[in-house]
């Protein structure tokens, strides 16, 4: 995927977005990637899961102390909407940054009014911060995502090294 022409100073970034329960029961996914296309990225893998207490305390592993960790871990599982999240990631040159803008901050009542999660995003009563989106923090963080919620097979293209191993299990298939 390298680009032809004029060489840029920026590499090439990768970052996760996930669109949370709440996004997904308001019917904002058509609303949420318009807003991310604005950024000029591309998509190179995209999933619905189902996402499990494992995967959620992975993702959050970083708010384990915090006193919201058992309502965050809730939220992200949809045990207050859906029980699924669309994970996306996105390709491009300074993509954190660039998705992180369209996002807008982790508090709703923070974010710039035009930001997805301004526009859609709430605090309920109970003080749970229902913001739509996750976006990556930097890149670091994507990359620890990104390892944890697609495998290198599920991006059309990806930036971190990989390995080829040859494994027996079980797997499901279609009748």
């Amino acid at each position: 995927m390298k680009s032809k022409g004029k060489k840029s100073n920026m590499a090439a970034e990768q970052t996760l977005v996930l669109i949370k329960p709440d996004g997904l029961i308001k019917g904002l996914t058509g609303n949420i990637l318009t807003a991310l296309s604005d950024a000029g990225l591309i998509i190179v893998g995209s999933k619905v899961v189902q996402v499990t207490r494992e995967l959620a305390e992975e993702h959050y592993q970083h708010l384990r102390e915090e006193k919201f960790f058992d309502e965050l871990i809730n939220y992200i599982m949809g045990e207050y909407h859906v029980k699924r999240i669309l994970a996306l990631v996105y390709h491009g040159e300074n993509a954190i940054k660039k998705v992180r803008k369209v996002v807008g901050a982790t508090n709703p009542e923070e974010a710039e009014p035009t930001s997805i999660r301004g526009k859609y995003g709430r605090i309920t009563t109970k003080g749970v911060f229902e913001n739509v989106v996750h976006a990556s923090e930097n890149p670091k963080e994507a990359e620890r995502e990104i390892k944890l919620w697609f495998r290198p097979s599920e991006l059309v293209h990806t930036i971190y090294p990989t390995e080829t191993k040859k494994i027996t299990k079980s797997e499901v298939f279609w009748k």
